[in-house]
């Protein structure tokens, strides 16, 4: 089977998969000063794949610690660095510069449009919110980028003396504390984003949503959503198929 890792701006993901078939990832954060180690420690025990693909929209310097350490266990297999380019797959960059669009963004679109056949919201709820609309021919509509509720506690911390970051959750309302009162107020934000761009467009189109914060979100939506936690993985999946 094929590795497949995933490297966003905060976490690293990966799986086995092939085409009809997806084991369960895991994923640690590359931000944990003993990323390496751990990294080493969780691959030593996997099985040696037949091919590697790789998604990364995180830094040179992180995506040069992931290459070292696959070169050091797996020297001998070939690894695939995915891109976003103009069309494949069946789906059109909508991107006047295609390589511009974030390979995530395409990778999900590709796994969106092979699964489903059928226009969609893609919507990843990571360290940044992107939502991106795909019609029923594959043909990417554009997208929206946001900051992710944990940016946006992270940003009010940062940015404010009184204002701290709290990872609590609470239930969505009017507060009468400060902790709570970010949790609403981001919560908020990122709900209301994601409803004001479905409900603009006059066709209906599925949501699929992705991400770390993908199922807090969807609890808060007004209306149906389809929860995909590996879509990148998924879109990394047809790319490794058709290039080994």
């Amino acid at each position: 089977m094929n590795l497949l890792i995933d490297i966003g701006n905060t976490r690293l993901k990966w799986a086995f998969g092939t085409v009809n078939k997806l084991k369960d990832s895991q994923a640690i954060s590359h931000q944990n000063p003993n990323f390496s180690q751990q990294l080493i420690h969780d691959w030593q025990a996997l099985e040696s794949p037949d091919a590697i693909a790789i998604s990364s929209v995180s830094s040179d310097a992180i995506k040069s610690i992931v290459l070292r350490i696959l070169r050091q266990l797996w020297a001998d297999k070939k690894v695939i660095i995915a891109v976003s380019t103009a069309n494949a797959f069946g789906v059109t960059n909508s991107y006047l510069q295609p390589q511009k669009l974030g390979v995530d963004r395409w990778l999900a679109l590709i796994a969106s449009y092979h699964y489903y056949q059928q226009a969609a919201w893609v919507i990843d709820c990571g360290t940044a919110i992107t939502l991106d609309l795909i019609d029923d021919d594959g043909q990417h509509k554009g997208g929206v980028i946001s900051s992710g509720l944990q940016l946006m506690k992270s940003a009010l911390s940062t940015n404010t003396t009184a204002l701290s970051f709290s990872e609590n959750k609470y239930s969505l309302g009017l507060a009468n504390k400060t902790d709570k009162a970010i949790f609403s107020g981001t919560l908020y934000a990122a709900v209301g984003l994601i409803e004001q761009l479905v409900n603009r467009q006059s066709a209906p189109s599925m949501c699929i949503l992705t991400g770390g914060d993908a199922h807090l979100i969807a609890q808060n939506l007004s209306f149906p959503v389809t929860l995909e936690p590996d879509l990148v993985l998924k879109g990394l999946v047809i790319l490794t198929n058709k290039s080994v």
